[in-house]
């Protein structure tokens, strides 16, 4: 982000949103190393056992946080775009609605809702037809994985309404 005086010359400006991204970034690579550190590794006869893949990460996010820090000194972010807060608090309101009702209204209408949430988002306005399309949709995904995968997914009085 420069800005450009009277003089002509462009003058550099830390981003600072990128510094506090590249902090966090950092914070999370040693959270990830200091967790790997933690594992009990059993006698392996290799060098790779469970703690490999999450130190892996951590160097390659550290690797990103020291990349981030260098092109936010240097100014040269492109122009971050505005976000609009409608579409974003639709779907996070979504998401938050299927956490709390998973495990009250089963898998289907939970996430049917949050289908119906994030059609909204993304413009859709006719909750009577995206609710119910996103109902049926979850429906089918529940009785795929819960019924032919056999994986464990929360069930509600629609899914025990066919499968007891």
């Amino acid at each position: 982000m420069s800005e450009t005086p009277l003089n002509g010359r462009k003058e550099r400006r830390p981003d600072w949103a990128a510094l506090l991204i590249a902090i966090a970034l950092a914070v999370l690579a040693g959270v990830i190393a200091w967790d790997a550190s933690t594992l009990r590794v059993t006698a392996n006869y290799s060098g790779i056992g469970p703690q490999t893949f999450p130190y892996v990460v951590a160097a390659f996010l550290f690797i990103l946080a020291i990349w981030t820090v260098f092109e936010a000194v240097r100014g040269e972010f492109p122009e971050r775009e505005h976000d609009e807060i409608g579409p974003i608090a639709w779907i996070v309101g979504g998401l938050a609605a299927q956490m709390m009702l998973l495990n009250v209204a089963g898998f289907s209408i939970a996430t049917g809702l949050l289908f119906a949430a994030t059609a909204r988002g993304f413009g859709q306005r006719k909750f009577y037809l995206s609710i119910p399309i996103g109902i049926v949709l979850s429906y089918v995904v529940w009785v795929l994985f819960a019924k032919l995968l056999q994986l464990s997914l929360p069930a509600g009085p629609l899914e025990n309404l066919l499968f007891k």
